[in-house]
């Protein structure tokens, strides 16, 4: 299958295959839909259809082999393009019930886009440990830095960190986030006038997370510049500073941890607290409530 052959001239199964993997190039997001299930003597068990992002040349491709319940998978898959839900099985009534020669039917719903990414500026002591947690949880990571000896390849063997020693800000960090898309930036640099060069680079990005690290005093700083700047509200208030969840943490792979873990809750809709807290709710009684069961 040549790289050159359009969706319109393969068969169904090879462009789907294609917008696949034009969408792991383009770093976009797809859905594809699989009927797996279906009572309906016009079902094809096993028939696909992809749902790209709106702004790709072939919004869709293939399909479930009806027009209406089409419509229906896509208007519905849209909601998925925005949410965090990577795979599920829906039953058609649950999301179209006026198709009712459908209703009964199932569909697999796949998220398809590239492995998570995190974008690190700075490659302190927070940041090459960010970088190395965040390879071993299966990201792609790219450390920025404007000293080339902090980001060397003998002290980063791993080959999903990617090193860049900027001579811009700036510019690095632009070209490092991209479209934005599955990518969350956390910025851990040595001082007020890094942080503020790497979040305006990223601020008006549709990047799935931003985390600024340091104090509410230093953090403030930055966003009031960036808010005098004509940065919007809206856009401030997507900055998680100062980041990182409130684990206590001291040591650099501490923090690193508490960054990683808002991220990974950033990235799955968790609310960042104990599974345990509900023993503690209830009679007060030594923290043992009625609990749930």
């Amino acid at each position: 299958m040549s790289p050159t052959d359009s969706p319109e001239s393969l068969s169904e199964t090879d462009s789907i295959t294609v917008g696949i993997l034009e969408t792991l190039r383009d770093g976009s997001i797809s859905v594809v839909a699989t009927l797996i299930e279906s009572a309906n003597s016009a079902a094809s068990i096993g028939a696909k259809l992809l749902i790209r992002d709106s702004s790709a040349a072939n919004h869709t491709i293939g399909t479930l082999g009806d027009e209406q319940l089409d419509r229906a998978v896509v208007a519905y898959a849209n909601s998925l393009l925005e949410s965090n839900l990577e795979t599920r099985v829906f039953q058609v009534k649950e999301f179209a019930p006026t198709l009712p020669d459908w209703s009964e039917a199932r569909i697999l719903l796949e998220r398809i886009q590239r492995e998570p990414r995190l974008v690190i500026c700075g490659a302190g002591h927070v940041g090459a440990s960010l970088a190395r947690l965040a390879s071993m949880m299966g990201y792609r990571a790219t450390l920025i830095d404007d000293r080339a000896e902090f980001v060397n390849r003998k002290m980063f063997p791993e080959k999903n960190i990617e090193l860049v020693a900027a001579e811009n800000w700036s510019e690095a960090v632009r070209a490092a986030v991209g479209n934005g898309h599955g990518l969350s930036v956390a910025i851990v640099t040595r001082g007020h006038s890094e942080d503020e060069q790497c979040l305006r680079a990223v601020i008006a990005t549709d990047v799935d997370y931003i985390g600024l690290i340091g104090s509410k005093r230093r953090t403030n700083i930055v966003l009031q510049r960036l808010r005098e700047n004509a940065a919007t509200e809206e856009r401030l208030k997507k900055v998680h500073a100062p980041v990182g969840l409130d684990i206590g943490a001291v040591t650099p792979e501490e923090v690193a941890l508490a960054i990683m873990a808002e991220i990974v809750a950033a990235r799955r809709g968790g609310k960042g607290g104990s599974l345990s807290e509900w023993r503690r709710q209830g009679t007060g009684e030594g923290g043992r409530g009625k609990g749930k069961s």
